[in-house]
């Protein structure tokens, strides 16, 4: 299960660079864009690769560290690579052992999220962090519905309010939604449910779930997918609702809706696959990965 996982997001990121080597000039802005993004990235984008085999190995104080040959992983801020479950560490070095001849550290995300883990840059706490996931509950995007077309006023009618229905029972909370630009007044008491439930998380998964919020821009969207009753697909799908129904109408450029809807979909994936690994307790025997 876990190397289907692995796999599917390494696809996903295969198919986003086949996109971008068919249009390396028009792609420019977008990788510019991705590169500096609000995530923690590596130092550059790439880089020739320098390394044969990658293998994982556990400390003495039960981490797991990446080793590349014979080299120990670093983070960016120098610190030792290393991970707090052997799952999370065979994902990590599959992705390492999927890059070609050149290290393309942009499609890199679950290395990039345990970057962000170690070095902390931002120097947060949880507290911290729940705070500012919570602020997009204020902001979400399917709390925000608009007066007309007609025609759009039914499809977030029919594609968000099952979502808005499943998450206050789920949750027993009231959220609701609003076509003021100000958007709906949250309850405190709804804050505080998802503040526990957030809290909940241990660090390195509240670093995931924080990252797939920042991408769906939705709190709501987030829990879906987190608790399996969206899949990857239709959450980056809901969460583009009123992109996809202008394209729908007046066209788009191909290549760049295609590369956004990828990339979206290999970041919201990596996050959600981070935020499982994350929280994942078992070990797995297998210390080495084999071709």
């Amino acid at each position: 299960m876990l190397r289907s996982l692995v796999a599917l997001h390494c696809r996903i990121g295969q198919t986003v660079l086949s996109h971008q080597r068919h249009n390396v000039q028009q792609h420019q802005n977008l990788i510019h864009h991705l590169q500096n993004a609000r995530c923690y990235g590596m130092a550059s984008s790439e880089r020739r690769k320098f390394y044969e085999d990658v293998s994982i190995s556990q400390s003495e104080g039960g981490m797991f560290e990446i080793n590349l040959d014979r080299r120990k992983l670093k983070t960016p801020g120098g610190k030792l690579f290393t991970v707090p479950n052997e799952a999370l560490a065979i994902a990590v070095a599959t992705e390492w052992d999927a890059q070609k001849d050149t290290l393309k550290f942009y499609t890199m995300h679950l290395s990039t999220l345990c970057n962000t883990a170690l070095d902390n840059p931002t120097q947060r706490n949880k507290e911290q962090m729940i705070e500012a996931a919570l602020k997009y509950l204020e902001t979400d995007t399917i709390c925000y519905r608009v007066e007309e077309p007609p025609a759009l006023v039914e499809l977030q009618n029919n594609e968000w309010n099952p979502v808005m229905e499943w998450i206050e029972k789920r949750y027993n909370v009231v959220i609701g939604s609003s076509s003021n630009i100000m958007g709906p007044e949250i309850p405190e008491e709804t804050k505080d449910t998802f503040r526990q439930h957030l809290n909940s998380y241990n660090f390195w998964a509240l670093t995931g779930l924080e990252y797939v919020i920042t991408q769906l821009k939705s709190v709501i969207l987030s829990f879906g997918m987190i608790d399996r009753y969206l899949t990857v697909e239709q959450a980056v799908l809901l969460s583009r609702l009123e992109e996809e129904y202008q394209i729908k109408y007046w066209g788009n450029v191909e290549w760049a809706h295609d590369y956004d809807m990828f990339e979206l979909r290999a970041r919201t994936a990596a996050g959600a696959l981070f935020v499982q690994l994350a929280s994942e307790s078992s070990t797995v025997k297998r210390k080495i990965l084999q071709d």
